[in-house]
């Protein structure tokens, strides 16, 4: 699946759908990202459950983001990413 980065997640913030994207490369779309937004900014990533969830918040809140997850209905789980 690819990435779509669509507008929308409010507060000027973007969203992801990395589902089926591989691991690093969905941490790292995630942080480029990131580094787009203003301090503050809302990022919202939707990513498939296990490693890739934990790969990509514990690689985040390393770097001083602050970050939550939500599992979804449909069987991902979408993280709230707020730029540190």
């Amino acid at each position: 699946m690819s990435a779509a980065c669509a507008p929308g997640a409010g507060e000027g913030g973007i969203h992801l759908d990395l589902r089926g994207t591989p691991c690093p490369l969905n941490y790292v779309r995630s942080r480029l990202a990131l580094e787009r937004l203003p301090p503050g900014a809302l990022l919202l990533v939707d990513l498939d459950s296990g490693e890739p969830e934990r790969m990509v918040a514990d690689g985040l809140r390393g770097e001083g983001h602050a970050v939550d997850s939500e599992s979804r209905p449909e069987g991902h789980v979408r993280l709230s990413i707020r730029r540190g």
